[in-house]
């Protein structure tokens, strides 16, 4: 992780100009996002995460708010990407984004903003009392309502709420409240091992609970300065494909239910059923859990590599079959076609991560800039891009990526193939660990990353960042020209989870 400034830091107007100016021009960094470090009398330390091209050290960038004055002027009035992040920082640590358009809460409603939790802290507020009404309307007039959806569904999806502000079919404006969800994590990491805090990390976004433990033990072995062993890299990527084949199947399920395709959704079904049986065969565990620990994996798959390969072959020939039949019925194109379009424009200066930036022409994928484990010397392929932006566009981005996953897990198991079970799996974290540091994965929604202190072998600050905090925001601009039946299928496209959001 490379600072780009040393002690002592910029004044917060120095800082948002320098951020301002590394995130412009044709040589753009990419923002990933800001965060705060709560520094007990010292105040709040800020951190701006970018991306330069061409470049695998992420560049951070720090300012230091005083007790006395928690502001500092709005990155979001020129940088809308940093919207919702400057919006937690309001929620979690007190402070004040001078000129934001629009600063109501988004992680935590809270009645008095004295409460913050602070993270990185010893502090622990008082029990909080949300203001579940602190979210204004916008859209007013005769004829205008708000639907309220959620954050109570049918069938199985997060509690979220969509106000869904429409004069009748069009979506002019829709708001998304996800307090609902939050569990207040960035705190629980706090004083925890690197053993411990990586069980939380599974738990942060369980659909990504592999992507999210890679990470987060990516930061822990880079602060560290640990090397993981050749057979426990391919046992990572073994896992993380098997999950990216897992949340795409889910897309496709959600996709053919919204379109009523009853026998498409039930073979999605019956196919993603088997992929996370083999993976709890494989781990003891339908999610991969405990596989990734600090330093490498607890243990190889379970399966030999001879038993699994057969059953992968058979697996993607039925998935790629009923995949290529389902982008063949008529019925269910007219619905994803020209549906819920992200101009690649704003997904280019919002830096959209995963299958939602890459269907609107942004490249970005950590297991090609910034390798990782067993990707740095896997054959990953061409990067699936395409610039219609739609759920179409989406969903054949994931349909490029299930064939790539299932070519990389066969190398990953010819590779696994010469393994000797005697080969060292772990390699042990130094006593004492103390230092700051970044790690990140792909996930199936995209870019995963971690920002880690830790004091004496243990966690004082963690700030997980997943893609679907990153991405969701940009499910406000998506709806222009659609209508209400629309829904589902754009919400599907997008494929996020809200437990990634409301951490």
């Amino acid at each position: 992780m490379t600072h780009a400034s040393s002690a002592p830091l910029p004044e917060p107007d120095e800082w948002r100009g320098l951020v301002l100016a590394a995130c412009t021009g044709e040589d753009a960094s990419r923002f990933a996002g800001v965060f705060g470090i709560g520094e007990e009398a010292r105040g709040v330390r800020l951190l701006a995460v970018l991306f330069p091209r061409d470049t695998e050290e992420p560049t951070i960038l720090q300012t230091r708010l005083t007790p006395e004055d928690l502001s500092y002027q709005s990155l979001s009035t020129e940088l809308a990407a940093a919207f919702w992040y400057e919006r937690i920082l309001h929620d979690l640590f007190g402070v004040t984004p001078l000129g934001h358009p629009r600063p109501d809460p988004l992680l935590l409603p809270l009645s008095d903003p004295r409460h913050a939790p602070l993270p990185g802290t010893t502090r622990r507020p008082p029990p909080l009392e949300p203001d579940e009404t602190a979210v204004p309307r916008a859209v007013t007039g005769p004829g205008i309502f708000t639907i309220p959806h959620g954050p109570v569904r049918s069938g199985v999806f997060e509690s979220v709420e969509y106000l869904v502000e429409t004069p009748g079919e069009d979506i002019p404006r829709v708001q998304i409240r996800v307090f609902h969800k939050h569990r207040g994590l960035s705190k629980s990491f706090e004083q925890l091992t690197p053993d411990d805090g990586t069980l939380l990390a599974e738990r942060a976004e369980g659909i990504a609970s592999v992507a999210h433990a890679l990470a987060f033990c990516h930061a822990v072995e880079r602060c560290a300065q640990v090397d993981v062993p050749w057979p426990a890299r391919l046992t990572r990527a073994f896992y993380a494909e098997l999950e990216r084949v897992a949340n795409h199947l889910e897309v496709m399920i959600k996709l053919t239910e919204a379109a009523g395709l009853a026998v498409a959704t039930a073979r999605f079904g019956l196919h993603k059923e088997r992929t996370m049986r083999l993976v709890a065969r494989c781990s003891h565990s339908r999610f991969a859990r405990g596989v990734v620990v600090p330093g490498g994996v607890h243990a190889l798959p379970e399966l030999k590599p001879s038993a699994v390969a057969p059953e992968l072959g058979r697996l993607s020939k039925a998935i790629t079959d009923d995949w290529d039949a389902a982008m063949a019925t008529p019925s269910f194109l007219d619905r994803l076609r020209g549906t819920g379009r992200l101009a690649p424009a704003l997904a280019r200066s919002h830096g959209a991560l995963g299958p939602v930036g890459k269907a609107s022409g942004c490249s970005t994928d950590a297991r090609y800039e910034r390798p990782y484990d067993a990707y740095t010397a896997l054959g990953l392929g061409p990067l699936p891009r395409h610039a219609e932006g739609d759920v179409m566009a989406r969903t054949r981005v994931r349909g490029t990526e299930l064939r790539q996953s299932f070519q990389l897990l066969a190398q990953i198991l010819e590779e696994l193939r010469a393994v000797d079970s005697g080969d060292s799996l772990r390699h042990e974290l130094p006593a004492g660990v103390t230092g700051e540091s970044a790690g990140w994965a792909e996930a199936p929604q995209g870019e995963v990353l971690y920002l880690l202190r830790m004091e004496e072998g243990r966690i004082v600050r963690c700030a997980p960042r997943s893609a679907s905090l990153h991405n969701l925001v940009l499910f406000h601009e998506v709806f222009g020209g659609d209508i209400l039946t629309d829904f589902p299928f754009i919400e599907a496209s997008f494929g996020l989870s809200i437990a990634g959001v409301a951490v």
